[in-house]
């Protein structure tokens, strides 16, 4: 099942100084934090605030190319979390046909930005996330319930009032 979900910021691992692209679905249901490149949290970052870089950077090219050539950007799915890493499809429509893109999930969010399209998180991923970033931190919990809290409590560090504060 593929839940929408919508960038709500950018913000700063305080541990290790990575930046995290912060998704959140519109109930506030659920939660999607990706340590992402510096570059990519850049082009990100500046398409939430509306900052226009003097020279097209990298995104910009490439919504540019797309538009110039009628290829649209429909949706991005983040389609799989394996090693630590996500994995993500950046959907195209071409004349009457649609392509897919193997994509690092902050590209495609970059791009997804720039050409209005929406953003997919499989629900899987999600579950996978949550179990990923319990173990990373050392919760060994054993019932799923109380890993869920400690989860929602360590979300609760990307509160909307965080974004912004960290400079890139």
């Amino acid at each position: 099942m593929l839940i929408e979900m919508k960038v709500v910021g950018i913000m700063i691992d305080p541990v290790n100084s990575t930046p995290i692209v912060v998704l959140r679905d519109n109930e506030n249901k659920y939660t999607l934090p990706i340590w992402i490149g510096v570059s990519e949290a850049s082009a990100i970052m500046m398409e939430l605030e509306g900052i226009k870089a003097p020279r097209p950077n990298t995104h910009d090219l490439i919504k540019s190319i797309l538009t110039d050539l009628s290829i649209f950007a429909t949706k991005v799915e983040i389609t799989e979390l394996k090693d630590n890493t996500y994995y993500a499809l950046l959907f195209l429509k071409v004349m009457d046909r649609e392509i897919t893109i193997d994509s690092r999930p902050s590209d495609a969010i970059a791009i997804a930005l720039r050409m209005s399209a929406s953003i997919f998180v499989d629900k899987v991923v999600l579950d996978k996330s949550i179990e990923s970033i319990i173990s990373a931190t050392g919760i060994s919990d054993t019932n799923a319930e109380d890993k869920k809290k400690k989860y929602d409590e360590l979300l609760k560090q990307f509160s909307n009032t965080d974004f912004g504060k960290y400079k890139m």
